[in-house]
């Protein structure tokens, strides 16, 4: 670490922060908790994130998927806040969990047709419940739904101060220069220029009101036993999302570093954040990608600037109550639908013309179930499909490696010695061929086109030469072919087995019903000796 290095994460860490700031208001807002929820879990996430993690310029807090799962959390619990924030303290421990499991890797493994309906259902609710505040009125029960059925009687009674403010605070941060966010952030212009209009010229908007100051009081995580299952369900959430969305942000802060995080150690870090929030009464966080790119671009390259840009917001925190209590609701609800419209994967949308159908249905399924049912559905639901999406393209593929021939002028896998021995035998032996790898997407199709190539035949090569793996439906139906020419009076010989689809037949005990001449390493040989015991 050198000065060049030290001022780079300063910079970073400044300016990271700069940007938290309104972001963390905002998001606190919307929750349902509160202005300063916001701050104080980009303060524990921030920090913590930062120390303990595995991604050495990321800067973790408050994020818009993670907060609506939260306002969904405090909606369910509003009337016991120990409750939400101890859901948040488990989600955290769930995160250490995933760590030390070593399974950070595997979550990247999340289709990214459920990923993008996700964060893009995400995106409509923030835009969604913002549309209330964005024209002066009290926001209402019951999420998007609630919000949406409010809308008619909305315009009749709307804000027309809180209704510009709001406004001009979304042209500011659309519009907002290239050239000037190095010195201004958009969301900070936004959040200055529309509160100064709220103090001094369009005086009737709402604004924040109290926000206390002063370190944060303790919420000791009690989990009531009896009701567990509604209160893992929703940690389990916010630990899959927080965890996909912080190496998402990790991968991205690779590509521009040049660098390589350490996923399980992001999760370990990010769970200790998550924990720390729960404690002190603040909104769970992940990898902020923008904050993140930003502070990059600034210089920040180690842990100290998501550090520093932690305990600068906990400087502002200890003295900035009086100055928040000033800010319009609307300012944050312009700033908030930008970050919906950010959200939403736009880049996925243009392509619905070209998108795979399949693969398509999956996102707009997610995507309607997160924005009109809830969270957890839409996230089960989506991967249930998506794994169906898999597994049919996974038996399509797999079956190509399957064919039967008896003639030897139908394939073109043997060799010279191998044609010859087929035929002298004019159609009495079918080679089943079975290469590649075959696991329970094509175990039950595997039955019917193998079995297709057995009929009328005296003797069945299943031939396993360039087989590379066998799982335990394969291997169950390959047993079922098995019996089925056993029952027909087909003499089945085995050929070239080896490797893990050897070690799974032999454990499940589906070549036991086959003699031991019957199994050779090699397919001339097995030919050869289909041939010797239909000329007997």
């Amino acid at each position: 670490m050198n000065l060049t290095s030290i001022r780079g994460d300063i910079y970073g860490g400044v300016t990271a922060a700069v940007v938290a700031l309104p972001l963390a208001l905002a998001f606190g807002v919307a929750s349902g908790v509160g202005a300063i929820a916001g701050l104080y879990g980009a303060i524990a996430v921030g920090f913590f994130a930062a120390v303990f993690g595995g991604t050495k310029s990321q800067v973790s807090g408050p994020t818009g998927p993670m907060t609506v799962v939260m306002a969904a959390i405090v909606a369910e619990h509003a009337s016991n806040l120990n409750e939400a924030f101890a859901i948040v303290f488990l989600g955290g421990a769930l995160q250490i969990l995933f760590g030390l499991m070593r399974v950070g890797r595997y979550v990247s493994y999340t289709p990214y047709s459920v990923v993008s309906g996700f964060m893009s259902g995400i995106g409509v609710i923030i835009i969604t419940i913002q549309v209330l505040p964005f024209l002066g009125l009290p926001t209402v029960p019951g999420g998007p739904l609630g919000s949406i059925a409010a809308w008619p009687s909305a315009f009749a009674g709307m804000n027309a101060h809180a209704l510009i403010i709001a406004t001009l605070s979304l042209l500011l941060m659309i519009f907002w220069p290239a050239r000037l966010a190095a010195y201004l952030p958009g969301p900070l212009a936004a959040l200055v220029m529309g509160t100064l209009l709220g103090l001094f010229v369009l005086t009737d908007a709402p604004v924040i009101g109290t926000v206390p100051t002063g370190l944060p009081s303790l919420y000791i995580p009690i989990i009531p036993w009896d009701e567990l299952h509604l209160i893992v369900q929703p940690a389990l959430i916010l630990a899959l999302l927080g965890s996909i969305d912080s190496l998402l942000t990790s991968l991205v802060a690779d590509s521009i570093t040049r660098t390589r995080h350490n996923s399980n150690r992001e999760l370990i870090g990010q769970g200790i954040g998550n924990m720390a929030a729960g404690l002190i009464g603040g909104l769970p966080g992940a990898g902020a990608t923008m904050r993140t790119v930003i502070n990059v671009r600034a210089g920040g390259r180690t842990q100290i600037s998501g550090a520093l840009h932690a305990l600068i917001l906990l400087a502002l925190v200890l003295g900035l109550g009086p100055l928040a209590e000033q800010i319009p609701h609307a300012v944050l609800a312009g700033i908030l639908m930008k970050v919906g419209w950010d959200i939403i994967d736009w880049g996925y949308l243009k392509r619905i013309r070209r998108a795979p159908k399949d693969k398509l249905l999956v996102m707009l399924v997610t995507l309607g179930l997160t924005v009109f049912v809830d969270l957890i559905t839409a996230v089960t639901v989506g991967l249930v499909l998506a794994g169906f999406v898999t597994a049919r393209w996974m038996e399509s593929e797999e079956l190509k490696g399957v064919s039967a021939v008896a003639l030897p002028q139908e394939g073109d896998q043997f060799s010279p010695e191998e044609r010859a021995a087929l035929g002298k035998q004019n159609g009495m032996i079918s080679v089943v061929s079975l290469r590649g790898r075959f696991s329970y997407a094509s175990a039950r199709e595997l039955v019917q086109q193998a079995g297709a190539g057995m009929a009328g035949h005296k003797a069945i090569i299943f031939d396993f030469t360039e087989a590379a793996h066998v799982d335990t439906s394969a291997a169950l139906a390959i047993e079922e072919l098995l019996q089925h020419a056993g029952s027909e009076g087909t003499v089945c010989y085995i050929a070239g087995l080896s490797g893990t689809a050897e070690v799974t037949l032999s454990a499940l005990g589906v070549l036991d019903g086959v003699p031991p001449d019957q199994i050779l390493s090699e397919r001339l040989r097995a030919i050869e000796a289909a041939s010797a015991k239909i000329a007997n």
